[in-house]
């Protein structure tokens, strides 16, 4: 056995033997301590501020309430589809309009650019639950939660990252302009937010004949499906970094301590089955048995049926077993 083998089989004994709260791991030690960003440190405490307008009776209403579950399913799909699948992964090919649609879909959810996105999943697999992990819940699970995102990291956010890890969408001149112009993603979210007001002013005076009534209404649309909508999104994904990489089961000798966890599965639309996504995360499906249903892989089929997806990569036992059946 190599001296690199042997390293890599004490890892993963460590990992599948030790309890979760006997792991522990450094933050990278580019994170610089006590600098906070403070673009992101105000928003999320601004928006998780706004949570508590949804207490405010005048604000509710049933069709925002419907708006808040329909934009999680939608907008969520941004993310998981979008960023994570299909841009991050590559395990799936759709037209640019639909791969820019998915995209401008995920900014909605404040979520950051594509390119800065990516380079910081990517690291993650690549240094998954080690010291270079950009978020590893092992450094502290609100480290691993959202703390991460606050802080500056001199690894994962600059150029040379931005190159090493997402190159094939710096050649892309929508998500170089993103780069560019990164208030662009913010323009994009306030856009959303007004439509979603003037939609629902815009009924709320049919319905009510009042123009009092359509500021009600178009309120109610911006706090349930925009504001509450869009912490729902960025707790849902973080729960992924967070939760799934301490509490659920294990099927597969991974270099880190991804887990799979059906609760998770639910809300995430079959993110939450992780571990199976650590061990072939070039799969656009993490079901890798009959029980493990991947709600956001039924999209996947779906476009690939009606023609709008190709090259969509099956689960590893799958496609060894189509290599087999071909010979």
């Amino acid at each position: 056995m190599t001296p690199g083998n042997k390293t890599r089989s004490v890892a993963r004994a460590e990992f599948g033997s030790v309890p979760n709260r006997a792991l522990r791991v450094p933050k990278p030690s580019t994170v610089g301590r006590g600098k906070l960003v403070w673009t992101y440190a105000v928003a999320l405490v601004l928006m998780h501020a706004l949570f508590f307008l949804a207490f405010v009776p005048w604000l509710f209403s049933w069709a925002g309430v419907a708006a808040l579950v329909l934009g999680i399913l939608v907008f969520g799909e941004g993310i998981i589809l979008g960023y994570h699948r299909l841009l991050a992964h590559n395990s799936f090919a759709v037209p640019k309009w639909l791969e820019y649609t998915l995209a401008v879909l995920a900014m909605c959810s404040l979520q950051d650019t594509p390119v800065r996105w990516v380079t910081a999943h990517r690291m993650h697999h690549k240094y998954s639950d080690h010291q270079n992990d950009p978020h590893t819940p092992l450094a502290g699970w609100a480290w691993g939660h959202m703390l991460w995102l606050m802080y500056a990291n001199s690894g994962t956010r600059n150029p040379i990252a931005y190159g090493a890890f997402a190159h094939d969408l710096l050649r892309d001149p929508f998500y170089r302009k993103l780069e560019r112009h990164p208030w662009l993603p913010i323009v994009i979210f306030f856009a959303h937010a007004y439509a979603y007001f003037g939609v629902g002013f815009l009924l709320g005076w049919a319905v009510s004949g009042t123009a009092m009534g359509g500021v009600q209404l178009g309120s109610s649309l911006v706090v349930w499906g925009v504001i509450l909508r869009t912490l729902a999104t960025w707790h849902i994904t973080w729960s992924v970094n967070s939760f799934v990489h301490l509490y659920g089961y294990r099927t597969y000798d991974t270099r880190d301590n991804s887990r799979n966890n059906w609760i998770l599965a639910i809300v995430a639309s079959g993110e939450g089955w992780h571990h199976n996504h650590h061990h072939d995360p070039a799969s656009a499906s993490n079901q890798h048995k009959w029980w493990e249903l991947d709600a956001s892989f039924a999209v996947v089929w779906l476009l690939e049926r009606v023609g709008l997806a190709t090259n969509v990569i099956r689960p590893r036992c799958r496609r060894h077993a189509a290599r087999a059946a071909a010979e």
